[in-house]
C-alpha cells in the first residue's frame, strides 16, 4: 500500500515502553466510565497533531492511573495537490487505526494565525484526519494548544522544547521523540487526564446536586 512508505513509526525504537502515573494534577478515577470512550481502567487513546505536510500521531494505552507509550510517528505527504495530499493523511491515519486498534481518539484545535491561507489549509487537513477518525467509529474529543500544554508541563505556555521533555518523562521513553510525535503524544495525554476529571465529577454529581450544582459539558454549572 502506497500510504504506508509515508507512514514513521517510531514503535520500533521504543517497544515495551514501561508505565508510569499520571501527573499529580489529574483527579482520580472514582469508578466511573468516559462517555464513548470505554472503561477508564482500561483504555487505548490515538492523538493527533495535524498538519498539511506533516501529522503527528501518537498512541498510549491508560491503565487505571498509569499510562504506557505504544507507538507514535509521522505521516508525511508528498509535493502533490492539495487533494492528494488530504487523501493521504485521511488513508494513513485510516492505517494507523488498523493496525492499534485504538478505543477513542482525541486532536488539536485549529485557531486562526497571522496568515488565514496557512489557517485554512491546516483545517482542511484536520479535517481530513477527523473524517479517518469517525470513519474507524472513534469518538474524537477535540483540545486547544494552552489546554494540551497545561496538562503536559502545567502552564499553558510551554515551548515545544519543554513539551518534548515532559512527554519522554511521563512515558518513559528511552529517547526524545520529534516535536510532531511528542505533539500527538501530548494531546493523548491530555485527554487521558481529562477522561480522570470527568469521572471524578460525574462520581460526585449525587452530592453536588444536593448543594445546587450540576455537571454539564465537563464543567460545574450553578
Amino acid at each position: 500500500m502506497a500510504t504506508d512508505i509515508l507512514l514513521s513509526f517510531s514503535h520500533h525504537l521504543w517497544s515495551g515502553g514501561r508505565t508510569i502515573s499520571p501527573l499529580s494534577h489529574s483527579l482520580p478515577v472514582i469508578g466511573a466510565h468516559y462517555p464513548h470512550c470505554g472503561n477508564l481502567s482500561t483504555m487505548r487513546i490515538l492523538g493527533i497533531d495535524p498538519g498539511l505536510r506533516t501529522t503527528g500521531f501518537g498512541v498510549i494505552d491508560k491503565h487505571g492511573h498509569k499510562l504506557a507509550y505504544v507507538a507514535s510517528g509521522t505521516i508525511k505527504t508528498p509535493d502533490a495537490s492539495l487533494p492528494e495530499r488530504l487523501k493521504v493523511i485521511l488513508a494513513s491515519v485510516s492505517e494507523v487505526i488498523r493496525t492499534y486498534s485504538p478505543d477513542c481518539s482525541a486532536i488539536e484545535i485549529v485557531f486562526v494565525n497571522v496568515n488565514p491561507q496557512s489557517t485554512l489549509l491546516l483545517g482542511q487537513a484536520r479535517g481530513a484526519a477527523i473524517c479517518s477518525l469517525v470513519s474507524g467509529n472513534l469518538s474524537v474529543a477535540e483540545y486547544t494548544a494552552l489546554q494540551i500544554k497545561q496538562a503536559v508541563a502545567g502552564h499553558g505556555k510551554a515551548q515545544k522544547q519543554q513539551v518534548q521533555d515532559m512527554v519522554q518523562r511521563l512515558l518513559s521513553l528511552p529517547g526524545l521523540p520529534g516535536s510532531d510525535a511528542a505533539d500527538a503524544l501530548a494531546v493523548a495525554i491530555c485527554h487521558a487526564h481529562s477522561g480522570d476529571a470527568l469521572a471524578a465529577l460525574s462520581a460526585l454529581a449525587p452530592t453536588l446536586g444536593k448543594k445546587g450544582l450540576r455537571v454539564k459539558g465537563g464543567r460545574l454549572i450553578g
